[in-house]
């Protein structure tokens, strides 16, 4: 796990992890993660939780050896409303307000099984008591200043790390992605967006663990030929097309926004300042 430094306003100061998997923390940190009514801990995080931070089985609510669950999926195992796992979230809230000593590591919950998106996720924690880290990717949904998180896309900024020299960059001796990123053009913000995109994993299997490689090989179908040319699907063309997939999630688009944006026919918003 890697912390990421803070950030403070006038009232509170977050810290924000790098979403890699975790197997231990320090014993003052718990692990938050989602679950499901039935307290059934088979996969994603909720697996990591009973395997190494005393989650126990049927128990889908609330605290648990070193974690603490918080539902987004009923007792059927089907998805919870958003109002409904808000309901649950602000129940955290006042839990970790009340728990002042304890340090929370909080996942991407209801990212995974549920089907939501960060966006629709991340703003349920606003105002959470600074105990809490946060997964780096609700950072734009909780800082004051998260307009200026998400720069606007554009042509030149996608070709500029969305290539080979930056996705296979240790084929050209980098040692880091960001070492890659240093040799273009991008500026900081740019540079944030890219290290989120290339650092998501979806090829073969997501963060989840849920295999991506039907939905990578369809998209690949629909942009070969039109913005770049694959003879065929080899791991090569699966990673790079992996990381347009990860780019149109954070982004919220599809894949003729996407074809049209590589052209340089559109500039696009993140769906946080659509909304302005």
């Amino acid at each position: 796990m890697k912390l990421i430094h803070n950030f403070n306003d006038k009232n509170m100061s977050y810290q924000y992890h790098d979403e890699s998997i975790v197997t231990e923390l320090p014993e003052d940190t718990v692990f938050v993660f989602g679950s499901n009514l039935a307290g059934q801990h088979d996969s994603g995080a909720a697996r990591v939780a009973a395997q190494h931070f005393a989650a126990v089985k049927g128990v889908g609510r609330g605290w648990a050896g070193q974690s603490f669950a918080i539902p987004t999926l009923n007792e059927h195992i089907q998805q919870m409303p958003l109002s409904q796992i808000e309901h649950y979230v602000n129940d955290f809230k006042i839990y970790a307000e009340n728990h002042p000593k304890t340090k929370y590591f909080l996942t991407a919950l209801g990212c995974g099984i549920a089907g939501y998106k960060v966006s629709e996720i991340a703003p349920l924690f606003k105002g959470i008591h600074s105990n809490v880290i946060f997964p780096e990717s609700f950072r734009p949904y909780i800082e004051e200043d998260a307009v200026s998180q998400f720069p606007n896309l554009t042509s030149d900024m996608v070709h500029a790390f969305i290539t080979d020299d930056v996705i296979f960059y240790f084929n050209h001796g980098y040692e880091s992605f960001s070492e890659a990123l240093d040799k273009t053009r991008l500026s900081p913000a740019e540079k944030a967006i890219a290290l989120i995109v290339l650092n998501e994993e979806l090829y073969p299997r997501d963060r989840y663990g849920r295999g991506r490689e039907h939905e990578i090989n369809d998209i690949l179908g629909k942009l070969n030929g039109k913005i770049f040319h694959f003879q065929n699907n080899t791991e090569g063309a699966m990673i790079f097309v992996s990381v347009i997939i990860a780019l149109m999630e954070l982004y919220d688009i599809d894949e003729q926004d996407f074809i049209k944006l590589w052209r340089g026919e559109l500039e696009i918003q993140h769906p946080i300042n659509r909304q302005k």
